[in-house]
């Protein structure tokens, strides 16, 4: 039999890389979790890569090439399908909220990315960089636009978002910056297009005090949840994992206001920042 084609990186790389892989593992008979087996992984891992949910990394298609013996496909067009705009981490990140049907987001400090306006999110992004060339800092901002595009859609991917209070009144740029902000999110929550919800500080301890995370889920390949660090993350595809902090999530929903009382906190904020009497 014919090993598989070279493929155009222009139609989708990611996506043929995929179907090529499926192609190849059941040309030998295997199982996703047969070939994850030999490879050290989950049949999970090797789910996303065919339904495109998740990158291939090279030296991942190397050990494909060698187990599917594949004649060197996946190490050529993995390498032509590379695409360096975000840091490393987050590409997959990045790939997987495009593949998305379902977003849940807990942010405990900061607008998750998707929301930003372009002042808060350069205001973010100069903090975090203070000696960053001003091109450098625009390239970031207009990378999160690009991201934010997503929501352009009238119905996909669902966004559901809770945001800590201590995200609202961290002031971010300027009170205007911050007016702005909010108001965008409360745009987008009275369109119907977002699900946004606000945990109070007076809802107390609870069970996400450590840290942002990002639940999403597919039409193809089982769900994945990012873990957010101070200088990088990290993508959880273990099912244990993935389930244990979607009910963690379930639980701040919970404790959360409702939809009508946390647009109304919103709304009154972006008024007091607006009129700079925010305390």
């Amino acid at each position: 039999m014919a090993g598989p084609k070279d493929l155009d990186p222009s139609s989708s790389p990611r996506a043929l890389l995929g179907a090529e892989l499926r192609h190849a593992r059941e040309r030998t008979g295997w199982s996703q979790e047969e070939l994850g087996r030999r490879l050290f992984v989950s049949g999970s891992f090797i789910g996303q890569l065919e339904s495109g949910t998740r990158r291939m990394r090279p030296e991942f298609a190397v050990m494909l090439d060698d187990v599917l013996e594949t004649g060197g496909f996946f190490k050529r067009n993995c390498k032509a399908a590379a695409r360096p705009k975000y840091q490393e981490h987050f590409e997959d990140v990045v790939e997987s909220e495009a593949q998305a049907t379902m977003i849940r987001h807990y942010a405990p400090l900061l607008i998750p990315g998707l929301l930003q306006t372009p002042a808060y999110a350069r205001a973010v992004d100069r903090v975090w960089a203070p000696m960053a060339p001003e091109e450098t800092i625009e390239e970031w901002v207009q990378g999160r636009l690009e991201r934010a595009r997503l929501l352009d859609h009238p119905t996909k991917p669902m966004f559901w978002a809770v945001l800590d209070e201590a995200a609202l009144h961290r002031k971010i740029g300027s009170p205007a910056v911050m007016a702005e902000a909010l108001r965008h999110i409360a745009g987008l929550a009275r369109r119907n297009r977002i699900i946004m919800q606000v945990l109070p500080f007076s809802a107390g301890a609870h069970p996400a005090m450590r840290g942002a995370m990002k639940l999403m889920e597919f039409t193809e390949g089982p769900p994945l949840v990012y873990l957010e660090g101070l200088r990088g993350g990290r993508l959880e595809d273990d099912p244990a994992t993935v389930a244990q902090l979607r009910f963690t999530y379930d639980l701040l929903v919970a404790s959360a206001l409702s939809q009508e009382e946390s647009l109304a906190l919103i709304e009154a904020l972006a008024q007091d920042y607006a009129h700079e009497v925010h305390p």
